[in-house]
């Protein structure tokens, strides 16, 4: 009888101790140290998968009846909810203005006529595709250019877009080679300057979350971003990240994204069959978002994403 006593206390006292560093890590996730293995933009990219414990916890709280575990179990279940109960109403507005798609297209997808099949049917304005190779660029040119008379493209990111570019430049991330650039587009008079980026890889092996030179690529897109002199701003393309990832602050201090404005669920974009991840983003400032959307899967590993803006 003692040894069950003793076997229900160290049970109820595991679920408690669970529970309690469960809701610390989604309360407190920014001040987990990325010193150790980048662990906390690990932890943050990833996040909302967190959510999973929380039921299993309730369950095993709600076993022996304990009142102080299931109180304790309930702790995260109430975080995670005020982190992301926001997310599930549907906010769309309805159409805006200009409607913007990006699609990170993979370089080995050479099925062009069916993915952009995919992003014309959803009748944007503005498409941007990040790790576009040289030929894939030449079959795209030949499948939007009708339809999207002007285009950008430098290094492996490019625009096609129904309204007038009037300038454009190449946002240097100090790469050696082009993965992000600035165009102005003029929409119905109204100047926007829409970025194009797609950030340097992640990665998840014996080191940890290496993420370096991704940091260090956003540091240089966020200076660019602040120096941007029109009040309308786009950021869209891959950033491999989410918003949540503390090391993407230099522009997500500065940018909303449009679905967590405008869209309804989680928008995870990553990796296409199974997304665990939004890490492709269409973020903006001077603008309101009427409506965002994640499209269905192409013959790429990511999906495409959609956004509605107005003036």
């Amino acid at each position: 009888m003692k040894r069950s006593s003793t076997g229900a206390k160290v049970f109820n006292g595991v679920v408690i101790g669970a529970s309690l560093l469960l809701a610390a890590i989604l309360l407190l996730h920014r001040f987990i140290p990325n010193r150790w293995f980048n662990l906390g933009s690990l932890i943050e990219t990833f996040l909302p998968w967190f959510g999973l414990a929380v039921p299993v916890l309730l369950v095993l709280a709600a076993i022996r009846r304990r009142p102080l575990a299931i109180v304790c179990a309930l702790l995260p279940a109430l975080v995670w909810l005020q982190m992301y109960a926001g997310l599930f109403p549907d906010k769309h507005e309805g159409p805006g203005d200009f409607r913007i798609v990006a699609h990170n297209v993979n370089a080995e997808n050479f099925d062009t006529a069916a993915t952009a099949a995919t992003l014309t049917a959803a009748e944007p304005d503005i498409i941007v595709l990040v790790e576009l190779t040289e030929d894939q660029r030449l079959s795209w040119a030949e499948a939007l250019n009708e339809r999207y008379p002007y285009s950008v493209a430098y290094g492996t990111v490019a625009l096609w877009s129904a309204y007038p570019v009037a300038a454009s430049n190449e946002v240097d991330l100090n790469l050696g080679w082009a993965r992000a650039f600035r165009a102005e587009v003029d929409i119905d008079g109204e100047p926007v300057a829409v970025y194009v980026a797609h950030l340097l890889s992640v990665r998840v092996n014996t080191e940890g979350f290496t993420s370096e030179q991704r940091n260090e690529t956003a540091e240089l897109l966020g200076e660019a971003i602040a120096d941007e002199p029109l009040d309308r701003v786009v950021l869209a393309g891959d950033l491999n990240g989410t918003v949540q990832d503390r090391s993407l602050a230099p522009i997500t201090y500065q940018l909303e994204s449009a679905h967590a404005s405008a869209g309804k669920g989680f928008g995870f974009t990553w990796p296409a069959d199974a997304p665990l991840a939004r890490i492709d983003q269409v973020l903006y400032r001077g603008l309101e978002a009427t409506g965002s959307d994640v499209l269905d899967a192409t013959a790429s590993d990511h999906r495409p994403v959609l956004a509605d803006f107005t003036l």
